[in-house]
């Protein structure tokens, strides 16, 4: 690519170099940031090789690739290793990101191990005969043709009460509203209870639906930093401290994409300066149900502030759309709302199918199956990652795998999708200008019953961690 537009800004940037205070990077950085941001320095841009543009400044080396090293911590800029560090295209990026979708859009020859999904199992069969003993009760198919209460029918909330439940956590059913998946569930809180402009705090790495939702409604999000269990408490105090903070977005359990669990203490921590700073909790619980003996949610702690979002999606029957939301009693009317402007009601006929399967055992049924075939489908590929470094959970669909040097995220996606299997980079789940980490996402859950082909992706995989290095140097 051409480099003359960076070129043309070299006198601006030596009057930077020679003016103001602090490192010579970061006053380097600074002003590539300024240019990079007002468009001087376009998308795609191929900035110039260390050497050349050190000369030019009358710089050293090594500030000009600490400078560049700053403007990648800012995502700003993108380094491919053997290639260059290249501009980031922002505006295909927000066009992408609008695009988020979890239907598997790929062509025949390719195999998507990126998304995680629902594993289709014995529900198709069950579907057929629900609705056959549906069509036999005149009087619920006539209710089922009418608007309902927009949180839904009783009996809609009762079963919902009962799919939120566990352990210590026993949801009121007057406090459960029904929607049409998790991710309605989201827009709706986020639409009743927040306004554009305010901030609210997620994981570094995080949910996309959230951010493409927070986003379209103007929601300034800020990443907190993460460990194993996932969103540390100093880092949301610290960004409290310094930011007018509305609300908290965050994954407790099997945090999406790291698999991350939040000890009951961790818990305990994070509402505590949730109540300090007097932050909306808005709790996601969409993977959460294929653990069994899980901690409380967060709801569980902080019932006064906490929005919990769960639904059917994971684990029994994703194309169903059912979903369910707990809030505290005096924001129920608010997020009820929001949920008439959107949609008037949950689907009933969905809603009716969803509880008789959770009052008749069905939906857990459906749920032991999913946790079974993810172990098994894990435990078939397993053995092909060893040696490399990776997380996960026994009832997570996905692993979460480090890139190791000198291969980086985007390397090994483009190098995959050459061979015709998908994967997903941790830049999909970034939230700010933090580092990203060279992870990439791998799921076992493609819908595909097709043990061979999940087996040969995770090989290609292996195969591309392990010899990159020596792919890279020829």
């Amino acid at each position: 690519m051409a480099v003359k537009p960076i070129i043309d800004t070299v006198s601006i940037l030596i009057e930077a170099l020679n003016s103001g205070a602090g490192a010579k990077y970061k006053r380097l950085a600074s002003a590539m940031e300024v240019r990079i941001l007002e468009g001087s320095i376009e998308g795609g841009v191929k900035l110039p090789p260390h050497r050349i543009l050190a000369d030019r400044l009358g710089v050293t080396i090594g500030t000009v690739s600490r400078a560049y090293a700053e403007l990648e911590r800012m995502g700003l800029v993108v380094a491919r290793v053997g290639d260059g560090t290249f501009v980031r295209q922002r505006e295909l990026e927000r066009k992408r990101d609008v695009g988020f979708s979890n239907f598997v859009e790929e062509r025949p020859e390719q195999y998507d191990m990126g998304r995680n999904m629902h594993i289709p199992g014995s529900e198709a069969s069950l579907l057929a005969q629900s609705l056959l003993d549906l069509s036999r009760d005149p009087r619920a198919l006539s209710e089922l043709t009418l608007y309902t209460p927009d949180a839904g029918l009783p009996r809609f909330r009762h079963a919902g009460a009962r799919w939120l439940a566990h352990g210590d956590f026993h949801p009121q059913a007057e406090q459960v509203m029904c929607v049409n998946g998790g991710q309605h569930g989201l827009l709706c809180t986020l639409m009743a209870l927040l306004r554009a402009g305010d901030a609210m705090v997620t994981e570094q790495l995080t949910y996309p639906g959230l951010i493409t939702a927070a986003r379209m409604l103007g929601i300034k999000l800020l990443g907190a930093a993460m460990d194993n269990e996932g969103l540390i408490p100093a880092s949301l105090d610290e960004l409290c401290r310094h930011n007018r903070v509305s609300a908290i977005y965050c994954t407790p359990t099997l945090q999406n994409p790291t698999t991350g669990v939040m000890s009951a203490q961790r818990r305990e921590a994070i509402v505590a300066i949730c109540r300090e700073h007097n932050l909306l909790i808005i709790e996601d619980e969409a993977h959460a149900v294929l653990v069994d003996h899980r901690p409380p949610p967060l709801s569980h702690y902080a019932p006064e502030r906490t929005v919990l979002i769960s639904s059917l999606s994971k684990a029994v029957a994703a194309g169903l759309r059912v979903g369910y939301l707990h809030a505290p009693t005096p924001l129920i009317s608010r997020i009820a709302a929001s949920l008439r402007a959107t949609c008037w009601m949950a689907t009933p006929l969905t809603m009716e199918l969803a509880s008789n399967w959770i009052e008749n055992g069905i939906a857990e049924k459906l749920l032991h199956q999913q946790i079974t075939e993810i172990g098994r489908r894990k435990q078939l590929v397993q053995g092909l990652l060893e040696g490399l470094s990776y997380r996960t959970h026994p009832q997570c669909p996905h692993f979460w795998i480090e890139v190791p040097e000198p291969w980086r995220a985007s390397d090994v996606e483009t190098d995959l999708k050459l061979k015709n299997y998908l994967i997903a980079t941790a830049e999909a789940f970034a939230v700010g200008r933090a580092a990203v980490p060279q992870f990439v996402r791998v799921s076992v859950s493609n819908a595909s019953h097709n043990d061979q082909l999940l087996l040969e992706g995770f090989g290609a995989l292996a195969n591309t961690l392990r010899q990159g290095s020596g792919q890279l140097d020829e």
